[in-house]
């Protein structure tokens, strides 16, 4: 039993560097999101990055995928295999992003899979 007056030391093993200048709280080298997290965040925030350059794409604010790449500040190379994840199968967004299912796909292997006919993306994530 502790006394009212005694200190409690909890220790999380967090490093706190700056990226992008900004100070951001990094887990242990050992941490893997998976391992308690249904789905990987980096998929999940270029997935709807990659819908949000597609809105702006589709409301004509830039005529190429070029022009988009220089207002974003990124590769076109880049930016074109990231617009490709707003066009994957209906399917395998729901199941990533609703269902809450891993992948067996990385984010760059699923920039890929995204030009593959929906049937096949879906077979080839979730089987």
């Amino acid at each position: 039993m502790t006394k009212p007056d005694d200190t409690i030391r909890v220790l999380i093993p967090l490093k706190v560097r700056k990226k992008n200048g900004r100070p951001k709280i990094m887990p242990p080298a050992d941490y893997r999101p998976s391992e308690d997290q249904a789905q990987d965040p980096h998929i999940l925030r270029a997935i709807g990055r990659a819908w949000g350059w597609r809105r702006r794409m589709d409301a004509g604010e830039f005529a190429t995928i070029q022009e988009l790449a220089e207002a974003v500040g990124l590769a076109e190379r880049h930016v074109s295999r990231q617009l490709r994840l707003a066009y994957l199968a209906p399917e395998v967004l729901k199941r990533l992003t609703c269902g809450r299912e891993t992948s067996a796909v990385s984010l760059y292997d699923l920039c890929f899979l995204a030009g593959e006919a929906w049937e096949e993306q879906t077979k080839r994530m979730f089987d």
